[in-house]
């Protein structure tokens, strides 16, 4: 059997492995990457609304309004669905996401994710420029849009608390939404514009970028199935169909299918999954979408991708694996027509993905405890593609002995007990 050596190995060719692969390689380290499939990009960070999220202060936690949890309880929101059959399986977790979001944790979290946040755009621009990928990033800034006064109120409230944290935006009034984005029809309360985001138009073409750069600087990308990693005197190494690859050290970035390796290696760590859904349509017409759009009470965004406007989804809680529902876009398909001159759908069905979460809403990021050589990079929630090359930098900090950029304590994998 063919053997590869190298000195670290990167499972998961996603945007968060990519990130890591990529950093590792700046600072000397021979990196192979390795991934089921023979191309980057084509789980999670395929499937996203491809923002840049790098206004996100504070992060996505479990509502404390007791109108809102009863709505989520009913199954009756559109920001939020669950499989009611899945809820043994996922109950436990949703318990431990309510108890770090109360005020104060959730303060934490979104205190030890800012420096990541405010690195994020820095760390793809870099990238976007040495990939020589221009066309990949678009400085448009995204918008939420609001159709009741009180979730406006609500919004404009955030925004405020955001803007002391250097988050710039305009409140925008009925006029100004027709300014910015004229083919949108409905009757609202208002709206936010976030101008400093990117946004990325292909991101599974991104992580592909980005590979294709990591594979030009030298680095080497492998079929393999990260389930076969095991530690043999002192060496890491996992098996794929052209043969073995071996490294002293291994990082495991697999997102959503990250505790099929840590499980069996006996780390017991609260990984959930939020699955969610795209669909791309045509635009009717000359019709044009300038900004992604959130269409906030109705739970829906829409973005103007390479491939059309792609329909996303909000949040469905459902075992990872099971079969998708299309509840969410097919309640979502009227709305989004209402608001926006959508034509034929272009895909033949809806994409289904999941994001993996951690209960504080942060990731796993650092060296494992109990394995020499094993380190974590998993866990980015909702913003997998916005930190990717962020928490790829800090990771690569840690490995090769550097400052780190942002303290990693709060990433830790000992936070877990």
């Amino acid at each position: 059997m063919t053997e590869l050596k190298a000195d670290v190995l990167v499972l998961g060719a996603g945007m968060v492995g990519v990130g890591a692969a990529l950093h590792l390689q700046q600072r000397g380290r021979d990196v192979i990457l390795i991934d089921r499939h023979e191309r980057a990009g084509e789980e999670t960070s395929f499937g996203n609304a491809g923002v840049i999220e790098s206004a996100s202060v504070f992060p996505y936690m479990f509502p404390r309004d007791f109108g809102q949890i009863l709505q989520y309880a009913m199954n009756s929101s559109p920001q939020v669905r669950y499989q009611f059959s899945d809820l043994p399986s996922f109950l436990p977790w949703l318990m431990r996401y309510y108890l770090a979001s109360s005020p104060a944790r959730a303060m934490h979290s979104a205190m030890a994710e800012l420096p990541l946040i405010r690195r994020s755009l820095i760390e793809h621009e870099a990238l976007i420029a040495e990939a020589e990928v221009p066309e990949l990033l678009r400085r448009t800034g995204w918008i939420k849009l609001f159709r009741s006064d009180a979730t406006l109120a609500k919004a404009v409230r955030e925004f405020e608390r955001a803007k002391q944290y250097g988050v710039a935006g305009d409140v925008l009034d009925n006029a100004a939404i027709a300014a910015r984005e004229p083919g949108l029809t409905g009757d609202f309360a208002g709206a936010i514009h976030l101008p400093a985001p990117g946004f990325v138009p292909d991101p599974g073409g991104l992580a592909k970028a980005y590979a294709a750069l990591f594979k030009r600087k030298g680095g080497r990308f492998v079929v393999g199935d990260a389930r076969t990693l095991e530690q043999n005197s002192g060496a890491w190494r996992v098996v794929g169909p052209g043969g073995a690859a071996v490294a002293r050290e291994v990082v495991v970035a697999l997102g959503p299918w990250s505790d099929l390796v840590f499980r069996p290696l006996g780390y017991s760590i609260p990984l959930g999954v939020k699955r969610g859904y795209h669909l791309h349509l045509a635009a009717q017409g000359n019709a044009v979408l300038n900004h992604p759009v959130l269409d906030s009470d109705l739970g829906y965004l829409l973005a103007p991708m390479n491939r059309g406007i792609r329909l996303t989804t909000a949040v469905e809680f459902a075992r990872r694996d099971r079969p998708p529902t299309y509840i969410q876009i097919e309640r979502a398909l009227p709305r989004a027509h209402a608001l926006f001159p959508l034509g034929d759908a272009i895909d033949a069905k809806p994409w289904m993905g999941a994001r993996p979460c951690l209960p504080d809403m942060l990731p796993v990021i650092g060296k494992a405890p109990r394995h020499a050589g094993l380190w974590f990079d998993f866990g980015h929630q909702h913003h997998g593609l916005t930190l990717g090359p962020a928490t790829g930098r800090l990771l690569a900090e840690m490995m090769t002995g550097e400052t780190p950029f942002a303290d990693p304590t709060p990433f830790a994998v000992e936070r877990f007990g």
